[in-house]
């Protein structure tokens, strides 16, 4: 087995999720990650934690789906009597067809996900953390080669992590004392709130309400947007391919959208309820070791020169005490390449220009 697995594994247990001794940890293992599930398994052994592996797959559910009759009014409890018992849930990611969730119907792929949300709620209220194991079906995804792709994810994952969550916190503290983000570049001008919003420095552990493994942004929880932004980074959500998204703002919510391509894929992602249709996250990419886009949001939405914005739920761990903010059965991630001819604003002064942060070489102040 590639030692890069077993490193891999490492970094996922020890800094991202900080297992312990005693931690009991549910493994949900995508049908082409089991070399990263063994490598895994073989850490959580070591480390003296609890084990429990659960098997997914985009196949599988995606027969479940277009065989039900669409009410998929199920009791959870079965599934969240685990989850409730879990101190850790790690979601080790890895396709064999990464267009497998396209073959169930839109309209019934939005009801199950619907029927789901208190099973995603009680994940997160777990230290979770979601990786990725490179497959071929997410390198032809990506346009690469297997052995370009795996050296291309271990580079993303094998960081010095603590050196950039240093630097990340920069962008914190300017989030977290921002009251109003405004972002400008080709059809866009979009402005939003994030007064008594604080910024999480997504640094890939727990440590740092980081969930993601590869990570690299700081994001936030915005609200009240205006105007309108350009989406020209391409995307697959579900398994449909969804290429220049434009979004339209008033009073908060989305009223007007469009897409060269995978229009009713999106139209689907809007309609799922009300809260689709508005924001749940602004994230700004800082992870420059991702050097390309990939088709993939794990990685793109961390790269550098990036901004995205979700629609859907807001994750709490940004949200002032007791306020629920934005929900939605989804959470879907659109990204904008802002490496030229851009710029982003908190509170009237300029961050980040053409994809330099104000405290980086090259950065112009107009």
């Amino acid at each position: 087995m590639d030692q890069r697995i077993h490193d891999h594994a490492e970094v996922l247990v020890d800094w991202s999720a900080r297992i312990e001794a005693g931690d009991d940890v549910v493994v949900r293992v995508d049908d082409g990650a089991h070399d990263l599930a063994v490598a895994v398994a073989e850490k959580l052994g070591e480390r003296g934690a609890n084990y429990l592996a659960t098997y997914v797959s985009d196949e599988v559910e995606s027969a479940f789906v277009r065989s039900h009759d669409g009410d998929f009014d199920q009791d959870p409890d079965f599934e969240t009597a685990m989850l409730e018992r879990a101190d850790s849930v790690l979601s080790l990611r890895g396709k064999s067809n990464a267009a497998e969730k396209a073959a169930a119907p839109g309209e019934k792929r939005a009801a199950y996900k619907q029927s789901r949300t208190e099973i995603k709620a009680r994940r997160m209220d777990t230290d979770w953390v979601s990786t990725i194991h490179p497959t071929r079906a997410h390198a032809q995804q990506a346009g690469m080669g297997i052995g370009e792709y795996r050296d291309f994810v271990y580079d993303a994952v094998l960081r010095d992590w603590e050196s950039l969550a240093d630097e990340m916190a920069n962008m914190k503290e300017i989030l977290d004392e921002g009251s109003e983000v405004r972002l400008v570049k080709e059809d866009t001008d979009l402005t939003m709130s994030i007064e008594n919003r604080t910024a999480v420095n997504s640094a890939a552990s727990v440590a740092y309400d980081s969930h993601n493994l590869p990570s690299g942004e700081v994001f936030t929880a915005p609200e009240d947007p205006e105007g309108e932004v350009y989406f020209d980074v391409p995307m697959t959500h579900d398994g449909a391919r969804i290429r220049d998204v434009h979004l339209t703002f008033e009073d908060g919510e989305v009223v007007d959208w469009s897409a060269e391509v995978g229009e009713a894929a999106l139209e689907d992602i809007l309609t799922t309820d009300e809260g689709a249709r508005r924001l749940g996250e602004l994230g700004i990419g800082m992870n420059r070791g991702i050097d390309r886009f990939t088709d993939s949001i794990l990685f793109d939405e961390k790269m550098g020169d990036t901004v995205h914005l979700a629609v859907g739920r807001a994750y709490g761990s940004c949200l002032p005490e007791g306020e629920d903010g934005n929900q939605s059965a989804v959470h879907v991630d659109m990204i904008t390449d802002v490496s030229e001819d851009s710029r982003m604003e908190v509170d009237g002064e300029v961050i980040q220009r053409n994809g330099r942060f104000r405290w980086e070489d090259g950065f112009e102040q107009e």
